[in-house]
């Protein structure tokens, strides 16, 4: 028999549940409705204006130039066989390492290390040996499509991004640890750096290190020069460029052995310290494995790298590598900028771990340095990630503004195409397409980050 005091069952759609799920849905579907309404005005109105909607023009010749070029390799051949060695070289990696967990709780030995390093660093760079020859590396041209010339815009914003993500945190570590600093005039000093580039705009931070600083150095004809190792004016700085020959491949290799060697050497010193309390030999093995594979490698091959010096044609310098100015002053002062804020953000998280963690890691008689590096700034991540993402962010989003002092951005590159093609529907639809893909590209790998060093509860 049924019991009475039990409370009706609510219907679905009476429910608190089924309330939510049908304002959802009415959201939803208002919010696709005004999506589908926008799109059919806007064909509606190009079409009596005479203004042919579609992707078809990024076909069409370019027609411009470009200051800086960087290669853009095509996503086929070797490019695609090195992506899927990196990706399975990635997965074996995790794999190892988590069968190592399974069998054992302390950390992974070294051999079970260097065998995880030649999966996710070796087995890519024989890959990318093995189809060298199929690895097709596009430069943009005057003749070349408008995919070009955004394609390379896009490598050019991309390569400020990760420099100015990394350049900023550096700084903003020293000048924080600046300011904690019991040294007075150190600590006051980095103080002022933080307000004042803080509260001055970007823009004009921007105009600043570009009108100001790299406009004020000499012409051409009156370059600083250094033997041709070195010149410096007002269109850049001006380097010997290696050309890479037939032992180039073998000398890269010994490098990149001897850094991965290197790291085996002092996770093995460390490791060593930590459970017999004597210090490891590092300094000696390390400038061995450093000096002596590399030059082994270079007597083997010969000359593995030949020299373009830079020599003065016409008006400018031919050859060579350099530093434009636009790039030099887009990183710098996106550097200083965000690295007053990494700063801030930094400080506090050192701040934010108790006092009483230094004092303990001091009573193991511990240094300063083994202090901040071993105990403080491992738990004061966890402060600083979620807010040092932001800034991260600003860094990608701010790029934008090198359209201020000329330098070829995917946002500038963008604006000549869309003065020319007229498509300024299709432009800003791939801007806010790209900037949006690299913000979540950026946000995913900073919260896979976060989640390594959160604190887990138990």
């Amino acid at each position: 028999m049924p019991d009475k005091s039990a409370p009706k069952k609510v219907p679905f759609w009476r429910s608190q549940q089924g309330r939510a799920w049908t304002f959802q849905i009415c959201m939803l579907g208002g919010f696709l409705w005004l999506a589908v309404s926008m799109y059919r005005n806007t064909l509606a109105n190009l079409e009596t204006r005479g203004i042919s909607s579609g992707f078809g023009f990024l076909n069409n010749e370019a027609g411009f130039g470009i200051g800086e070029i960087t290669g853009i390799p095509l996503p086929q051949g070797g490019v695609l066989w090195f992506l899927l060695s990196l990706v399975a070289g990635l997965a074996l990696s995790q794999l190892i390492s988590r069968y190592q967990k399974k069998q054992s709780d302390r950390p992974m030995s070294t051999k079970w290390l260097a065998a995880c390093l030649a999966c996710s660093i070796g087995l890519p760079l024989v890959t990318l040996y093995c189809f060298w020859d199929s690895v097709t590396i596009l430069h943009y041209t005057e003749s070349s499509s408008y995919t070009l010339a955004l394609a390379t815009g896009l490598a050019n914003t991309l390569k400020v991004t990760v420099i100015g993500c990394v350049a900023s945190t550096i700084l903003g570590l020293m000048v924080a640890l600046g300011r904690l600093s019991p040294n007075w005039l150190l600590s006051k000093l980095c103080r002022w750096y933080v307000e004042l580039n803080r509260n001055l705009p970007l823009l004009l931070q921007l105009f600043f290190w570009y009108f100001i600083v790299l406009q004020q150095l000499p012409n051409v004809r009156q370059s600083i020069d250094l033997g041709g190792w070195l010149i410096l004016n007002k269109r850049g700085l001006f380097l010997p460029a290696p050309i890479p020959q037939a032992g180039a491949w073998v000398f890269c290799a010994a490098v990149i052995v001897a850094l991965a060697g290197i790291f085996l050497i002092l996770r093995r010193a460390r490791r060593l310290h930590d459970e017999t309390g004597v210090p490891g030999k590092k300094l000696l093995p390390s400038l061995a494995l450093l000096i002596g594979l590399p030059g082994l490698a270079w007597l083997i091959t010969g000359n593995p790298f030949a020299l373009d010096f830079p020599a003065l044609k016409g008006f400018n310098y031919r050859g060579g590598m350099g530093l434009t100015p636009e790039f030099t002053a887009l990183v710098v002062g996106l550097t200083v900028y965000i690295s007053a804020f990494n700063a801030e953000i930094i400080r506090s998280g050192i701040e934010a771990v108790s006092k009483g963690q230094r004092e303990a890691a001091r009573a193991l008689a511990m240094k300063e340095n083994q202090v901040m590096r071993v105990v403080v700034l491992p738990q004061a991540m966890r402060v600083i990630v979620p807010p040092m993402t932001s800034e991260y962010l600003a860094i990608a989003k701010s790029s934008s503004l090198a359209v201020a002092i000329g330098y070829p951005d995917f946002v500038s590159v963008g604006g000549t195409i869309l003065n020319q093609s007229g498509q300024a529907v299709e432009i800003v639809g791939i801007w806010m397409g790209v900037y949006l893909c690299i913000s979540l590209l950026i946000s995913f790998g900073m919260n896979i980050y976060n989640s390594k060093v959160a604190l887990v509860e138990r």
